[in-house]
């Protein structure tokens, strides 16, 4: 018996949609120590590729801190973490990873 219902059923993605978004893995010769040194390389990275841009989300797994903080809450049962949802819905253009996700950041190009 089909299910008059089984059209409403709301599919959740298990993988980010990155259309539209440059992925970028920086893999340094010498790895950054901590977040900030992190930080640094991919603002380099960015301004390189963007121009004027702006940092709109990130993640620190050695700390497991991500920004803006809290944004995972309201998805601890998804494929998709919050800062990588936050990041892609503010239409991010450029994700830079560093060492298979142990900092992660995502920009937007400032128009001016």
């Amino acid at each position: 018996m089909d299910d008059p219902h089984s059209d409403s059923i709301c599919h959740l993605p298990t993988e980010p949609d990155y259309s539209g978004v440059t992925l970028v893995t920086l893999e340094p010769d010498k790895a950054p120590q901590d977040y900030q040194e992190a930080m640094q390389l991919a603002n380099q990275e960015a301004q390189r590729r963007l121009g004027e841009h702006m940092l709109l989300s990130w993640y620190d797994r050695d700390r497991d801190f991500e920004s803006p903080q809290h944004a995972s809450e309201c998805h601890q049962r998804s494929a998709i973490p919050g800062y990588v949802d936050y990041a892609l819905y503010r239409h991010a253009t450029l994700r830079i990873d560093f060492q298979q996700g142990r900092f992660v950041f995502f920009y937007l190009p400032v128009d001016l």
